[in-house]
């Protein structure tokens, strides 16, 4: 077997620390990133908002320090695994020729693709170009964050508000974003929001025999069927084109998805109480505040009430045009690499969604093209030459967004 370099050993070395949710090893993590930032030479910090989660920030000093500086954002858990579908132990990194014979590897690993491919790429790309004599005018900070996949209430929401945030003067970030079987590099300029709403009804209970009138399952129903309509009508403009011919992404609608249906003790007693829950995701385009007013004059009318399990209230996008002169500088840099670029909104939630809310403009990048989309799925792998080419990547980007 060929010669491991070395970017690609570190590589294996991050994706091997078992920081899979629920109880990750964020000790080795921390550990680990402490090692990296020594050698390369940067700035070590490491912050626990909770107990046992730290937010670790590595620091690269501009020559322009008073200017705001550039976040590269990505969080170090990853999400559990079912090993019994797995070819190769899902921490071990195995690496393995490609089935085409043409020299590459598959790095096949829990985390590979989300996220510490982007993780890892940003510690070489700046071994890069410390090693090639480069300065760069604006401050960067790498931040590796806990618990993003559940949620981040511990890590990143936590960090936004902290005194420590705010002196690094944030000024743009990047964070992660999702692979594309297609040519183009997914940028994501803004997410949907979660509401997660559980409709609960109350009504009159008695025997399975009898027609008892005004009943928690008679006012729930229409709740349920106006659920499905909405739906459907989203599902409907999904499919439909936009004005300029193009096809709509996933981020473009609103999602809901009935989830929980609950009701009844047993087969012949009309139950008093009935829930149904619905995991909508809304597109920022949706005015959040008047969409929660709907839910909640909709539940009232027919007798129930809306309980807000989850639900995100900022709609911040990031400008993708000349008033973003950090968007400017990394159209420029994807177009020196002759890189094509499809902007769109990511479909689920990541970290970004703090930083935009916390006023810092934030894009989600990772730069797999041509690749299967493999977060959360079984097998999770890159190839080789994907991690060794986002090494460029980030090198190219962070050259450019740093120095405007």
């Amino acid at each position: 077997m060929a010669e491991i370099r070395p970017s690609v050993q570190r590589f294996i070395e991050y994706l091997r620390i078992k920081t899979v949710q629920p109880a990750p090893d964020y000790a080795s993590c921390t550990r680990f990133l402490e090692g990296q930032a020594r050698e390369i030479g940067l700035g070590f910090q490491a912050h626990e908002y909770v107990a046992g989660k730290p937010v670790v920030v590595l620091t690269w000093e501009g020559t322009s320090p008073e200017e705001p500086s550039i976040i590269l954002n990505s969080h170090t858990d990853v999400v559990p695994v079912f090993e019994e579908f797995w070819t190769h132990p899902p921490f071990e990194a195995a690496r393995v020729p490609t089935e085409e014979g043409d020299g590459d590897f598959r790095i096949i690993a829990r985390g590979s693709q989300d996220m510490k491919i982007v993780g890892h790429c940003y510690l070489e790309a700046v071994r890069r170009l410390q090693s090639e004599g480069v300065r760069l005018r604006r401050t960067l900070h790498l931040v590796y964050v806990p618990d993003e996949e559940i949620g981040g209430e511990d890590g990143m929401a936590r960090f936004v508000e902290s005194a420590e945030f705010a002196q690094l003067n944030a000024g743009f970030a990047l964070d992660e974003g999702m692979a594309n079987p297609g040519d183009s590099v997914r940028v994501f300029y803004g997410e949907r929001a979660p509401c997660w709403v559980r409709f609960v009804a109350h009504g009159n209970t008695g025997h399975g025999s009898q027609f008892i009138e005004n009943t928690a399952a008679e006012k729930l129903l229409p709740i349920v069927n106006w659920a499905m309509d909405f739906r459907r009508q989203q599902l409907e403009t999904l499919r439909t084109p936009k004005d300029d011919g193009t096809a709509r992404t996933l981020g473009d609608v609103t999602s809901a998805n009935l989830t929980v249906l609950a009701a009844g003790v047993q087969h012949n007693v009309v139950p008093e109480s009935a829930s149904a829950c619905v995991d909508i995701r809304m597109t920022p385009e949706l005015d959040y505040a008047a969409f929660k007013r709907q839910l909640e004059a909709l539940a009232a009318e027919h007798g129930a009430v809306a309980e807000f399990v989850q639900f995100w209230p900022d709609s911040t996008m990031t400008p993708t045009d000349a008033s973003n002169p950090f968007w400017t500088a990394f159209e420029q840099a994807l177009g020196a690499m002759r890189i094509p670029i499809f902007t769109e909104i990511f479909p689920a939630a990541t970290d970004s969604r703090y930083l935009r809310r916390a006023g810092v403009p934030a894009l989600g990048v990772t730069p797999l093209r041509n690749a299967p989309i493999l977060l959360h799925d079984h097998n999770e792998f890159v190839k080789e030459s994907e991690f060794l080419a986002g090494i460029a990547f980030y090198a190219s980007v962070i050259t450019a967004v740093a120095n405007v």
